[in-house]
């Protein structure tokens, strides 16, 4: 099975279990529009290519840490675009959830997916109950606070930001619990495999970083320009727009060269350089700053 058919089929079920039964139709409603389309979904393959190149010997334990990345990732997103965050109108190219649903739905859809994405965790305890505790740990601490996407948008209501704690946090904590969260599905220790989520990471914040300041609104499915119109520092600013590619290229060979050894090495290697294929924009021919 493809990855993304394997992926978006585990995120339907979760989300067909969060509606079911007496559940409020249209906060029903929400939690699908909120999943769907799903976008590239990066942290989920990361996670079970990672588990893949490990074995995979327990793939119900996988699909459940790769569907609570994903759960979490659109959690924040629905999050992340509400008036007192970015106000984004759009977003994946259609109305954000608090446009489409109101702001009262949108702040209930991102509750409700960040407790199923724990839930899909712990009803997946039953294939290995010490695997899935693991899981559990790690998605809350990429999560929540010190140093999960909570605490990255926190860094934004500072008067000074540490902008190496802002990006690990906002940006990297899912890339690096997507790595980790592989490993530990297949069994393995979840530490060996930090530094190529946390470089994955790092170079997904320069990509984006690149993409706000070259592309437009409909190129990119939602609001343009957003690191300047909200002086947030990035690495276009920070290195022009050849430099920041030139680091973007040094991260993702970086992240190569960081994968631990395992049976699948050589499939995660093409998978890494195929991200990375994915994740470089190509520069409009005026931008050579």
């Amino acid at each position: 099975m493809p990855l993304k058919t394997r992926i978006d089929a585990a995120v339907s079920s979760a989300i067909a279990a969060a509606q079911g039964g007496s559940a409020p139709p249209r906060l029903a409603s929400a939690l699908n529009y909120a999943v769907t389309p799903g976008g590239a979904r990066i942290r989920p393959t990361i996670c079970l290519s990672v588990a893949m190149a490990c074995g995979d010997d327990r793939p119900m334990l996988s699909d459940a840490a790769a569907t609570a990345i994903e759960l979490i990732h659109c959690a924040s997103l629905v999050h992340d675009d509400m008036p007192c965050f970015d106000n984004a109108d759009t977003r994946r190219g259609k109305p954000a959830v608090h446009r489409a649903y109101g702001e009262p739905l949108a702040l209930l859809t991102g509750d409700t997916l960040i407790v199923a994405a724990f839930e899909v965790l712990a009803r997946a305890a039953v294939h290995d109950a010490n695997r899935a505790i693991t899981l559990i740990r790690i998605l809350g601490e990429s999560t929540g606070m010190p140093g999960g996407i909570c605490a990255g948008q926190g860094w934004e209501s500072e008067d000074k930001i540490d902008l190496s704690a802002y990006h690990r946090a906002k940006t990297g904590a899912l890339f690096t619990a997507a790595t980790r969260m592989g490993a530990a599905a297949a069994g393995e220790e979840p530490d060996a495999w930090t530094e190529l989520g946390a470089r994955i990471g790092e170079a997904f914040q320069v990509a984006d970083d690149l993409r706000d300041a070259l592309y437009d609104e409909a190129a990119l499915g939602k609001p343009a320009q957003q690191d300047a119109i909200n002086g947030r520092p990035n690495a276009v600013a920070e290195l022009g727009v050849r430099g920041a590619i030139r680091r973007l290229e040094d991260i993702l060979s970086g992240a190569i060269a960081s994968i631990p050894s395992c049976p699948g090495e050589a499939a995660l290697c093409e998978m890494v350089r195929k991200t990375a294929e994915r994740l470089t924009p190509v520069v409009p021919a005026q931008q050579t700053a």
